[in-house]
């Protein structure tokens, strides 16, 4: 029963890894967009 837990926090730990990669990526491609607007941040 032990168990139960750990894989509840193991899945929200990869969750919450994949939505700040997630974040992370698309703040960078805006970043590279507004660069190759010519908008300087």
């Amino acid at each position: 029963m032990a168990h139960s837990w750990i894989k509840r926090l193991l899945w929200l730990a990869a969750i919450w890894g994949a939505s700040v990669l997630a974040l992370g990526a698309v703040s960078m491609i805006f970043r590279l967009l507004m660069n190759a607007a010519g908008l300087r941040a």
